[in-house]
């Protein structure tokens, strides 16, 4: 994989991450923004030069870039160069580019003050209940933040197994599509219960 997204809104968890993905891969950091399309086009200049050894390019928030920079940035994505890695950060998945985050594998925030209890084991765990089950665990979610934070440790969960192949393809799509959608509601202030019930109604196995 040569390109990696880095989801998180610790400055501090970005920062570590990053160089730990650097250290991983043995690789030099270049910061390199591509908030516009002027910044890829000088990207590419760049990369048509010989890169003869490691090196990670970093673009942060690259939720803010405009849909014109990520279409002109994508061609580096499909046809990777050797040597050349790309670290791209967000704050969540569902703020970037869908074309971007299937072109990336997903590096999980660590962050220690994210709802504690809903780390990936949990969420499994979750997912692995019966109907009535995930009807009690989710009633007692009441806080809004908390329960927005649940939201998108499943939107990154899901999406990770979209890659893995977990359960079938198709399946685990209308699932991520269903609480992608809650977490949008909860985060327009719609009733927390109400969307967290839905999802698990709506939800397939």
């Amino acid at each position: 994989m040569h390109a990696f997204l880095i989801i998180g809104n610790s400055t501090e968890y970005i920062v570590q991450s990053t160089k730990d993905l650097a250290e991983k891969l043995k690789a030099k950091i270049l910061e390199y923004p591509l908030a516009k399309i002027e910044n890829v086009r000088n990207l590419n200049s760049l990369l048509r030069l010989s890169i003869n050894e490691p090196t990670l390019i970093v673009s942060r928030d690259i939720h803010e870039a405009t849909e014109e920079a990520l279409n002109a940035f994508l061609k580096n994505l499909e046809e990777p160069q050797d040597n050349v890695y790309f670290a791209l950060t967000a704050p969540s998945i569902r703020k970037v580019l869908p074309t971007i985050v299937s072109r990336c594998e997903i590096v999980k925030s660590t962050n220690l003050q994210i709802y504690k209890s809903t780390n990936e084991d949990e969420i499994e765990k979750f997912l692995g209940m019966t109907a009535g089950e995930k009807l009690a665990y989710i009633d007692k979610i009441k806080d809004r933040n908390k329960a927005i934070e649940f939201a998108e440790s499943l939107v990154n969960f899901l999406h990770s197994g979209l890659h893995g192949n977990k359960v079938k393809y198709s399946v685990q799509a209308k699932n991520l599509e269903v609480i992608s959608k809650t977490l949008t509601r909860l985060k327009a202030n719609g009733n927390v219960n109400l969307q967290l019930t839905n999802f698990v109604i709506q939800y397939g196995d």
